[in-house]
């Protein structure tokens, strides 16, 4: 035994060893309700996957290790690939394997799930995945294509690599290009150029400023053609089994999502087929972005649960000023204010997944988009409290706290910043009634059982009374919307002590403007025990 003073002690011990889908009440209870009987037992095998120690050091490995772009080989030739760690590929093993990319009918709640808790170990694969989810409904939008395409798209078989066509791999990931260095998320001020090459294909010149996962087997990228902006299907190897033009300048350094490559790419003369009709590009790529917000929420969602997760098992092991951190009332009321956020967050997600699965297509209209707004919102700032339990040790690396700080902005942002959301919230309104009746409905359904509740649906109707001057207060407005609903959720299916709690605190007036500001007649380590009991954690 060494000297007293290096003696270790009062240090939490890792988080591992736990099942990630027994331990989330509010997700068991989502799958219990909503999903297919037989669901439990795979995502619990996931679960006891996420939180081993094996799949915690590859989310690790694969963020410290960030990809690499290979432009040329050594004697010259235009290479363009991009090499990734060991770790990166077991996660998009585990992904792909057990269909989180893939698109199927009647399947999406419990693919959510598993996007959901695979998300935990570590974001950054999630990129790929959701964009070859998310293909799908744009390519259905031209049937020869997605009878082409689709199988390859939900093949289980994760197969890297540019040594073939994709036909030829039997399996395929998809990436996308819209934004470009002038335009940002107003695309239709594009500047690719597409000119058709007489043979039903077109050849593509121009710029990506933002091209996701650029080492995909395909890409849906919009152009201009000659009757408008388009959608097109750029594959990477060709049918022939050369290269296609796909010119990668550099990937970037980014804040967070470090694992992932993200880069900008230049097209000249570079071979792509459309998918729809010239001209209408926005209406064919709009299927997939607006899948892609779904997952969004997902994604955010998933970094809340598993920032909460650590904070409340750190708090249960580390002792301060004679008791356990867990133990001290002010403590206490900051996991269980986390608790209720990530809950919320949870119960709403996986509402949206199931409406997927029921067709609900007019709540999903404006549920989408509120939730990506306000889930995607406050997810750094949840995050944020989280780590400060932590103290200083959460602000060291090795906590993995850090990586989860560096990752809660990025969902806010793809897909369409706040105020584009909000945007699109307001043109929901005006232009889609059906969306706000079926989004009325789901609210009212939750009618009379909190008088919070119903005093906070009373005000919202009266704020949509005049839609044409909300405009500049959008924000405040789709605030107002995401928290009705995320507490007529948790109104119907969550215990009371969630509930009461809930409303109480967003849609009442007694909580404060930082986290921990709970009513104190709520029973706090109800709501923390609940998030994550004691027990989880073996031993």
């Amino acid at each position: 035994m060494g000297p007293e003073s290096h003696q270790v002690f009062n240090q939490t011990p890792p988080l591992v060893g736990y099942d990630a889908f027994t331990a989330d009440h509010c997700l068991v209870e989502s799958i219990t309700r909503m999903g297919p009987e037989n669901a439990a037992p795979e995502l619990a095998e996931l679960g006891r996957l996420a939180g081993s120690a094996e799949a915690q050091r590859w989310g690790v490995e694969a963020n410290a290790n960030p990809p690499v772009l290979r432009t040329h080989d050594r004697y010259g030739h235009r290479l363009d690939e991009v090499e990734f760690h060991p770790s990166w590929h077991r996660l998009m093993e585990v992904s792909v394997g057990r269909g989180l990319h893939a698109y199927t009918e009647g399947g999406h709640l419990v693919r959510a799930a598993g996007f959901y808790l695979w998300s935990q170990v570590e974001a950054g694969h999630g990129c790929p995945i959701s964009m070859t989810y998310a293909a799908v409904p744009a390519l259905r939008t031209d049937p020869p294509m997605a009878a082409s395409w689709e199988p390859l798209l939900t093949a289980r078989d994760y197969r890297p690599g540019l040594d073939r066509p994709a036909v030829a791999k039997g399996a395929a990931l998809v990436g996308m290009g819209m934004t470009e260095k002038q335009g940002g998320s107003d695309v239709r001020t594009n500047t690719t150029r597409a000119e058709p090459a007489g043979d039903g294909s077109y050849l593509l010149t121009g710029h990506k400023w933002f091209c996701s996962a650029p080492m995909c087997d395909a890409f849906l990228v919009l152009a201009q053609a000659p009757d408008g902006l388009s959608c097109f299907l750029l594959p990477r190897v060709l049918p022939d089994g050369n290269r296609n033009v796909f010119r990668i300048q550099r990937l970037k350094d980014k804040l967070g999502n470090r694992s992932n490559a993200s880069a900008e790419v230049e097209f000249d003369g570079t071979y792509a087929v459309p998918v729809g009709p010239e001209g209408r590009g926005i209406q064919t790529i709009i299927e997939m972005v607006a899948t892609t917000r779904l997952d969004c929420v997902l994604g955010s969602a998933a970094l809340m649960r598993q920032a909460v997760a650590q904070a409340i098992h750190h708090c249960r092991h580390r002792h301060a000023f004679g008791a356990a951190l867990v133990d001290q009332p002010l403590m206490r009321n900051v996991l269980a204010d986390l608790a209720l956020e990530s809950e919320a967050a949870t119960a709403l997600a996986m509402r949206l997944a199931a409406a997927v699965d029921h067709g609900e297509h007019d709540l999903l209209r404006l549920a989408v988009a509120v939730a990506k707004y306000w889930v995607c919102k406050r997810t750094p700032g949840q995050v944020g409290e989280a780590l400060e339990c932590l103290g200083g040790n959460g602000y060291v690396e090795e906590s993995g706290m850090p990586r989860l700080y560096r990752e809660a902005p990025l969902n806010s942002i793809w897909e369409g910043a706040g105020n584009v959301n909000a945007l699109d919230v307001v043109r929901a309104l005006r232009r889609q009634p059906a969306a706000l009746d079926a989004y009325l409905g789901e609210v009212g359904a939750a009618s009379g059982a909190d008088r919070y509740l119903d005093h906070a649906v009373k005000d919202l109707l009266q704020s949509l009374a005049d839609l044409d001057a909300v405009e500049a207060g959008a924000r405040r407005l789709v605030e107002r919307i995401t928290m009705v609903l995320q507490a007529s959720l948790l109104v119907r299916f969550a215990p009371p002590e969630v509930a009461d709690a809930f409303c109480a605190s967003r849609l009442g007036q007694d909580w404060g403007y930082a986290y921990g500001t709970l009513p104190r007649r709520l029973d706090h380590l109800a709501l923390m025990d609940r998030a994550f009991p004691a027990d989880a954690v073996p031993g």
